[in-house]
């Protein structure tokens, strides 16, 4: 073989590589590459496998009700810090805590609030996030979903609510376990008004969330494989 005939090979270590970045992830379930674009586009949803990836309220949200329809109500509901607090010697501020999640996912709690319409049809919806402090139930938490019980009764609409929670938030102590009674109780009013009450379970939902409001729905349903507990 001359050498004007022979394969040259050329190093592309440090060049620049012609497909973007962030084209192609990897299933957490499957372990396969697909397209980010498919995955968004079929609602965080593995198109090979079926997984479903976590998604926000905000996302929960949009994907649920008909576009422009979604008002929300009680915002301004946010943690207090009735026991004061912390841990020892180390720098633990439970409001500072609570400060960073809201800075990091643009919310006041781990419950979005809200009128809305699906498929035409009214409803109120409290719809909770897990990436707020693991979507833990604190006395703003149960507050918000009471009020939007009320709302439901009030109005006469279907109360959908969505679940994604680790548990009661240990830094308001007793005050947080009382929310599992409170939330009961609130249901037990929109049964007692004749008004539909439908749950959907998403990964996860453990804890006093699931053993108060999230499993006394009238209609519930659940995400395929979501953790349930």
């Amino acid at each position: 073989m001359s050498f004007m005939n022979r394969r040259r090979f050329v190093s592309v270590i440090g060049r620049q590589s012609a497909v973007p970045d962030g084209l192609w992830m990897k299933c957490p379930a499957c372990k396969q590459a697909v397209y980010r674009a498919e995955v968004e586009q079929n609602l965080s949803v593995c198109p090979l496998c079926g997984y479903h990836s976590r998604l926000s309220a905000r996302q929960r949200i949009q994907s649920l009700v008909d576009t422009g329809t979604f008002v929300e109500t009680h915002a301004d509901i946010t943690s207090d810090d009735p026991l004061g607090f912390s841990i020892g010697e180390v720098s633990y501020s439970y409001l500072e805590k609570v400060d960073q999640a809201k800075k990091k996912t643009g919310m006041n709690e781990a419950i979005v609030t809200g009128f809305g319409a699906i498929e035409g049809e009214r409803a109120v919806l409290a719809v909770m996030d897990f990436t707020f402090r693991g979507g833990s139930m604190g006395s703003a938490l149960g507050e918000k979903f009471c009020r939007a019980a009320s709302d439901a009764v009030r109005e006469r609409m279907p109360l959908v609510t969505l679940t994604s929670s680790g548990g009661a938030r240990m830094e308001e102590g007793i005050l947080s376990l009382m929310q599992m009674a409170k939330t009961s109780d609130a249901v037990r009013e929109l049964n007692e008004a004749g008004v539909p009450y439908i749950v959907v379970l998403t990964d996860p939902t453990t804890g006093g969330v699931y053993a108060s409001f999230a499993s006394l729905g009238d209609v519930t349903l659940a995400e395929p494989n979501a953790q349930i507990g």
